[in-house]
Protein backbone atom coordinates (compact mmCIF):
# COMPACT_ATOMS: atom_id res chain seq x y z
CA UNK A 1 0.00 0.00 0.00
CA UNK A 2 2.84 2.38 0.83
CA UNK A 3 4.56 1.84 -2.53
CA UNK A 4 1.28 2.46 -4.37
CA UNK A 5 0.84 5.81 -2.61
CA UNK A 6 4.41 6.87 -3.39
CA UNK A 7 3.95 5.95 -7.06
CA UNK A 8 0.64 7.87 -7.09
CA UNK A 9 2.25 11.04 -5.74
CA UNK A 10 5.16 10.74 -8.13
CA UNK A 11 2.72 10.51 -11.04
CA UNK A 12 1.04 13.72 -9.88
CA UNK A 13 4.42 15.44 -9.62
CA UNK A 14 5.35 14.38 -13.14
CA UNK A 15 1.99 15.70 -14.35
CA UNK A 16 2.56 19.04 -12.62
CA UNK A 17 6.05 19.38 -14.12
CA UNK A 18 4.67 18.53 -17.57
CA UNK A 19 1.99 21.25 -17.26
CA UNK A 20 4.63 23.79 -16.18
CA UNK A 21 6.73 22.96 -19.24
CA UNK A 22 3.68 23.21 -21.51
CA UNK A 23 2.56 26.61 -20.20
CA UNK A 24 6.14 27.93 -20.44
CA UNK A 25 6.38 26.71 -24.04
CA UNK A 26 3.05 28.37 -24.84
CA UNK A 27 4.27 31.62 -23.28
CA UNK A 28 7.53 31.70 -25.21
CA UNK A 29 5.92 30.87 -28.56
CA UNK A 30 3.05 33.29 -27.87
CA UNK A 31 5.34 36.25 -27.23
CA UNK A 32 7.42 35.45 -30.30
CA UNK A 33 4.35 35.21 -32.55
CA UNK A 34 2.06 37.86 -31.01
CA UNK A 35 4.56 40.47 -29.80
CA UNK A 36 7.42 39.80 -32.20
CA UNK A 37 9.94 39.28 -29.38
CA UNK A 38 13.21 37.45 -29.86
CA UNK A 39 13.43 33.99 -28.28
CA UNK A 40 15.51 35.33 -25.38
CA UNK A 41 13.13 38.22 -24.73
CA UNK A 42 10.13 35.89 -25.06
CA UNK A 43 11.63 33.48 -22.50
CA UNK A 44 12.39 36.41 -20.17
CA UNK A 45 8.82 37.73 -20.43
CA UNK A 46 7.39 34.25 -19.84
CA UNK A 47 9.46 33.71 -16.69
CA UNK A 48 8.69 37.09 -15.10
CA UNK A 49 5.00 36.69 -15.99
CA UNK A 50 4.70 33.17 -14.55
CA UNK A 51 6.59 34.09 -11.38
CA UNK A 52 4.80 37.47 -11.06
CA UNK A 53 8.00 39.22 -9.95
CA UNK A 54 6.80 42.56 -11.39
CA UNK A 55 9.69 43.49 -13.67
CA UNK A 56 8.92 45.76 -16.63
CA UNK A 57 8.20 44.61 -20.16
CA UNK A 58 10.97 44.44 -22.73
CA UNK A 59 8.86 46.69 -25.00
CA UNK A 60 5.37 48.10 -24.39
CA UNK A 61 2.65 45.48 -24.98
CA UNK A 62 -0.06 45.93 -27.54
CA UNK A 63 -3.67 44.90 -26.87
CA UNK A 64 -3.22 41.37 -28.19
CA UNK A 65 -0.09 40.91 -26.07
CA UNK A 66 -1.90 42.22 -22.98
CA UNK A 67 -4.76 39.75 -23.46
CA UNK A 68 -2.25 36.94 -23.96
CA UNK A 69 -0.34 38.03 -20.82
CA UNK A 70 -3.56 37.99 -18.77
CA UNK A 71 -4.24 34.45 -19.98
CA UNK A 72 -0.65 33.42 -19.18
CA UNK A 73 -0.82 34.90 -15.65
CA UNK A 74 -4.11 33.18 -14.81
CA UNK A 75 -2.98 29.83 -16.24
CA UNK A 76 0.37 30.10 -14.46
CA UNK A 77 -1.28 30.82 -11.10
CA UNK A 78 -3.41 27.70 -11.44
CA UNK A 79 -0.62 25.42 -12.65
CA UNK A 80 2.10 26.72 -10.30
CA UNK A 81 -0.33 26.52 -7.39
CA UNK A 82 -1.18 22.94 -8.35
CA UNK A 83 2.52 22.02 -8.61
CA UNK A 84 3.31 23.53 -5.22
CA UNK A 85 0.38 21.76 -3.57
CA UNK A 86 1.38 18.40 -5.09
CA UNK A 87 5.01 18.76 -4.01
CA UNK A 88 4.00 19.85 -0.51
CA UNK A 89 1.52 17.00 -0.22
CA UNK A 90 4.17 14.53 -1.38
CA UNK A 91 6.72 15.74 1.18
CA UNK A 92 4.20 15.64 4.04
CA UNK A 93 2.84 12.27 2.95
CA UNK A 94 6.35 10.82 2.66
CA UNK A 95 7.12 11.90 6.21
CA UNK A 96 3.83 10.44 7.39
CA UNK A 97 4.50 7.19 5.54
CA UNK A 98 7.95 6.92 7.11
CA UNK A 99 6.43 7.50 10.54
CA UNK A 100 3.74 4.92 9.79
CA UNK A 101 6.36 2.37 8.72
CA UNK A 102 8.33 2.97 11.92
CA UNK A 103 5.19 2.51 14.02
CA UNK A 104 4.34 -0.73 12.25
CA UNK A 105 7.88 -1.98 12.70
CA UNK A 106 7.86 -1.08 16.39
CA UNK A 107 4.55 -2.90 16.80
CA UNK A 108 6.13 -5.93 15.15
CA UNK A 109 9.13 -5.72 17.48
CA UNK A 110 6.87 -5.33 20.53
CA UNK A 111 5.33 -8.70 19.62
CA UNK A 112 8.69 -10.50 19.68
CA UNK A 113 9.62 -12.79 22.54
CA UNK A 114 12.74 -14.95 22.95
CA UNK A 115 14.18 -13.18 19.94
CA UNK A 116 17.73 -12.03 19.15
CA UNK A 117 18.94 -8.45 19.47
CA UNK A 118 21.89 -7.53 17.22
CA UNK A 119 23.79 -4.31 17.99
CA UNK A 120 25.56 -2.90 14.96
CA UNK A 121 24.98 -3.51 11.26
CA UNK A 122 28.59 -3.50 10.16
CA UNK A 123 30.50 -6.38 8.64
CA UNK A 124 30.03 -8.77 11.58
CA UNK A 125 26.49 -7.66 12.28
CA UNK A 126 25.45 -8.30 8.67
CA UNK A 127 26.91 -11.81 8.78
CA UNK A 128 25.02 -12.54 12.00
CA UNK A 129 21.78 -11.21 10.50
CA UNK A 130 22.29 -13.27 7.33
CA UNK A 131 22.55 -16.46 9.34
CA UNK A 132 19.60 -15.59 11.58
CA UNK A 133 17.46 -14.91 8.52
CA UNK A 134 18.52 -18.22 6.96
CA UNK A 135 17.36 -20.01 10.10
CA UNK A 136 14.19 -17.88 10.30
CA UNK A 137 15.02 -16.58 13.75
CA UNK A 138 13.21 -13.49 14.98
CA UNK A 139 15.67 -10.65 15.52
CA UNK A 140 16.01 -6.88 15.84
CA UNK A 141 18.97 -4.74 14.75
CA UNK A 142 20.04 -1.65 16.68
CA UNK A 143 22.03 0.76 14.52
CA UNK A 144 22.91 4.35 15.43
CA UNK A 145 24.09 5.36 11.95
CA UNK A 146 20.99 6.73 10.23
CA UNK A 147 22.77 6.57 6.87
CA UNK A 148 22.40 2.78 7.02
CA UNK A 149 18.61 2.97 7.37
CA UNK A 150 18.04 2.66 3.64
CA UNK A 151 20.25 -0.45 3.51
CA UNK A 152 18.33 -1.96 6.44
CA UNK A 153 15.06 -1.32 4.61
CA UNK A 154 16.37 -2.85 1.38
CA UNK A 155 17.56 -5.94 3.26
CA UNK A 156 14.16 -6.29 4.93
CA UNK A 157 15.64 -6.15 8.42
CA UNK A 158 13.58 -5.08 11.45
CA UNK A 159 15.57 -2.31 13.04
CA UNK A 160 15.75 0.56 15.50
CA UNK A 161 17.82 3.66 14.80
CA UNK A 162 19.38 4.68 18.07
CA UNK A 163 22.38 4.41 20.38
CA UNK A 164 22.61 1.00 22.04
CA UNK A 165 24.39 2.65 24.97
CA UNK A 166 21.02 4.05 26.05
CA UNK A 167 18.81 1.77 28.11
CA UNK A 168 15.68 3.18 26.46
CA UNK A 169 16.87 1.95 23.06
CA UNK A 170 17.67 -1.51 24.44
CA UNK A 171 14.24 -1.74 26.03
CA UNK A 172 12.66 -0.54 22.79
CA UNK A 173 14.38 -3.47 21.05
CA UNK A 174 12.91 -5.85 23.65
CA UNK A 175 16.13 -6.86 25.41
CA UNK A 176 14.10 -7.64 28.52
CA UNK A 177 12.16 -10.28 26.49
CA UNK A 178 15.01 -11.49 24.26
CA UNK A 179 16.81 -14.82 24.60
CA UNK A 180 20.05 -13.81 22.88
CA UNK A 181 22.03 -10.61 22.50
CA UNK A 182 24.81 -10.04 19.94
CA UNK A 183 27.02 -6.99 20.36
CA UNK A 184 28.89 -6.48 17.08
CA UNK A 185 30.00 -2.89 17.53
CA UNK A 186 33.44 -1.98 16.12
CA UNK A 187 34.68 -0.39 19.36
CA UNK A 188 35.48 -2.62 22.36
CA UNK A 189 34.59 0.13 24.85
CA UNK A 190 31.12 0.42 23.30
CA UNK A 191 30.69 -3.36 23.38
CA UNK A 192 31.68 -3.39 27.04
CA UNK A 193 29.16 -0.72 27.99
CA UNK A 194 26.38 -2.35 25.94
CA UNK A 195 27.05 -5.77 27.47
CA UNK A 196 26.86 -4.26 30.97
CA UNK A 197 23.57 -2.55 30.14
CA UNK A 198 22.02 -5.64 28.54
CA UNK A 199 23.04 -7.85 31.47
CA UNK A 200 21.54 -5.35 33.91
CA UNK A 201 18.23 -5.30 32.04
CA UNK A 202 18.00 -9.07 31.49
CA UNK A 203 20.00 -11.32 33.79
CA UNK A 204 19.00 -14.49 31.92
CA UNK A 205 19.86 -13.41 28.38
CA UNK A 206 22.67 -15.14 26.48
CA UNK A 207 25.18 -12.45 25.47
CA UNK A 208 27.69 -12.82 22.64
CA UNK A 209 30.11 -9.97 22.07
CA UNK A 210 32.71 -9.11 19.48
CA UNK A 211 36.16 -7.98 20.59
CA UNK A 212 39.01 -6.47 18.60
CA UNK A 213 41.83 -7.02 21.11
CA UNK A 214 42.62 -9.93 23.40
CA UNK A 215 42.91 -7.54 26.35
CA UNK A 216 39.16 -6.91 26.09
CA UNK A 217 38.27 -10.60 26.36
CA UNK A 218 38.36 -10.90 30.15
CA UNK A 219 36.70 -7.51 30.62
CA UNK A 220 33.76 -8.47 28.44
CA UNK A 221 33.41 -11.81 30.21
CA UNK A 222 33.47 -10.03 33.55
CA UNK A 223 30.86 -7.55 32.29
CA UNK A 224 28.46 -10.40 31.61
CA UNK A 225 29.18 -11.77 28.13
CA UNK A 226 28.65 -15.52 27.86
CA UNK A 227 30.85 -15.72 24.78
CA UNK A 228 33.45 -13.34 23.37
CA UNK A 229 34.45 -13.67 19.73
CA UNK A 230 37.77 -12.40 18.34
CA UNK A 231 37.21 -12.29 14.55
CA UNK A 232 40.87 -11.68 13.74
CA UNK A 233 41.99 -14.67 15.81
CA UNK A 234 39.38 -16.92 14.22
CA UNK A 235 40.44 -15.87 10.73
CA UNK A 236 44.13 -16.37 11.50
CA UNK A 237 43.58 -19.77 13.12
CA UNK A 238 41.47 -20.89 10.19
CA UNK A 239 44.13 -19.92 7.65
CA UNK A 240 46.85 -21.64 9.66
CA UNK A 241 44.69 -24.77 9.96
CA UNK A 242 44.39 -24.88 6.18
CA UNK A 243 48.18 -25.29 6.15
CA UNK A 244 48.50 -27.73 9.08
CA UNK A 245 45.45 -29.94 8.44
CA UNK A 246 44.13 -28.92 5.00
CA UNK A 247 42.06 -32.06 4.42
CA UNK A 248 40.25 -31.76 7.74
CA UNK A 249 39.54 -28.06 7.26
CA UNK A 250 38.23 -28.70 3.76
CA UNK A 251 35.80 -31.21 5.24
CA UNK A 252 34.71 -28.74 7.94
CA UNK A 253 34.27 -25.96 5.37
CA UNK A 254 31.96 -28.22 3.39
CA UNK A 255 29.69 -28.68 6.41
CA UNK A 256 26.81 -26.33 5.65
CA UNK A 257 25.22 -24.78 8.72
CA UNK A 258 23.94 -21.57 7.11
CA UNK A 259 20.87 -22.53 5.09
CA UNK A 260 17.78 -24.05 6.67
CA UNK A 261 17.11 -26.49 3.84
CA UNK A 262 20.64 -27.73 3.20
CA UNK A 263 22.37 -27.91 6.56
CA UNK A 264 24.58 -30.81 7.67
CA UNK A 265 24.69 -30.20 11.42
CA UNK A 266 21.81 -29.64 13.81
CA UNK A 267 21.59 -29.02 17.56
CA UNK A 268 18.42 -30.47 19.08
CA UNK A 269 17.04 -30.18 22.60
CA UNK A 270 16.31 -33.60 24.05
CA UNK A 271 12.83 -32.45 25.08
CA UNK A 272 11.96 -32.32 21.37
CA UNK A 273 12.98 -35.93 20.96
CA UNK A 274 11.16 -37.33 24.01
CA UNK A 275 8.59 -35.94 26.40
CA UNK A 276 10.35 -37.82 29.20
CA UNK A 277 14.11 -38.10 29.07
CA UNK A 278 14.63 -40.01 32.32
CA UNK A 279 16.29 -43.32 31.57
CA UNK A 280 16.59 -42.56 27.86
CA UNK A 281 19.95 -42.99 26.20
CA UNK A 282 21.43 -42.07 22.83
CA UNK A 283 21.05 -45.72 21.87
CA UNK A 284 17.33 -45.62 22.69
CA UNK A 285 16.83 -42.73 20.28
CA UNK A 286 18.07 -44.88 17.40
CA UNK A 287 18.42 -41.79 15.21
CA UNK A 288 20.69 -43.59 12.76
CA UNK A 289 17.95 -46.05 11.84
CA UNK A 290 15.06 -43.55 11.92
CA UNK A 291 16.67 -40.63 10.11
CA UNK A 292 20.18 -41.60 9.01
CA UNK A 293 21.72 -38.92 11.25
CA UNK A 294 24.66 -39.61 13.54
CA UNK A 295 25.07 -38.17 17.04
CA UNK A 296 28.51 -36.52 17.19
CA UNK A 297 28.16 -34.42 20.32
CA UNK A 298 26.28 -33.93 23.56
CA UNK A 299 25.77 -30.79 25.67
CA UNK A 300 24.63 -31.55 29.22
CA UNK A 301 22.39 -29.44 31.44
CA UNK A 302 25.45 -27.59 32.80
CA UNK A 303 26.61 -26.51 29.36
CA UNK A 304 29.54 -28.95 29.16
CA UNK A 305 30.22 -30.53 25.75
CA UNK A 306 31.10 -34.16 25.04
CA UNK A 307 32.44 -35.14 21.62
CA UNK A 308 31.40 -38.53 20.21
CA UNK A 309 29.37 -39.53 23.32
CA UNK A 310 28.84 -43.16 24.28
CA UNK A 311 25.66 -44.86 23.09
CA UNK A 312 24.71 -45.67 26.70
CA UNK A 313 24.90 -42.04 27.80
CA UNK A 314 21.66 -41.04 29.54
CA UNK A 315 20.03 -37.86 28.24
CA UNK A 316 19.39 -35.42 31.05
CA UNK A 317 16.63 -32.78 30.99
CA UNK A 318 17.65 -29.43 29.47
CA UNK A 319 20.48 -31.06 27.54
CA UNK A 320 21.10 -31.10 23.79
CA UNK A 321 22.54 -33.42 21.19
CA UNK A 322 24.48 -32.46 18.06
CA UNK A 323 23.79 -34.57 15.01
CA UNK A 324 25.55 -34.84 11.65
CA UNK A 325 23.95 -35.90 8.38
CA UNK A 326 23.29 -35.09 4.78
CA UNK A 327 20.73 -32.33 4.13
CA UNK A 328 17.99 -34.85 3.35
CA UNK A 329 18.77 -36.73 6.58
CA UNK A 330 18.55 -33.51 8.61
CA UNK A 331 15.21 -32.80 6.93
CA UNK A 332 14.05 -36.30 7.86
CA UNK A 333 15.06 -35.64 11.48
CA UNK A 334 13.06 -32.41 11.52
CA UNK A 335 10.07 -34.14 9.94
CA UNK A 336 10.07 -37.21 12.27
CA UNK A 337 10.27 -35.11 15.44
CA UNK A 338 8.34 -32.09 14.11
CA UNK A 339 11.26 -29.70 14.69
CA UNK A 340 10.79 -26.19 13.30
Amino acid sequence: MTNHLIRFFRTKIYTALFLLCVIMLIGVVGYVVISGYSWVDAFYMTVITMTTVGFGEVVPLNEESKVFTIFLILASIVIVGYALSVITEYILSKNNLEELKHRRMQKQIDGYKNHVVVCGYGRNGKQAVKKLMAHKKAFVVIEKNKELEERLQIDGVPYIIGNANEDEVLIQAGVDRASNFISALPNDADNLFVVLSARQINNEINIISRASSESSYDKLKFAGANNVILPDNIGGNHMASLVVVPGLMEFVDNLNIIGKNNINIEEVAVEKLHTKTSGKTIKDLDLRKKTGCTVIGYKDENGDYFVNPEAELELAPNSKIIVLGRPEQIEALNAVYNID
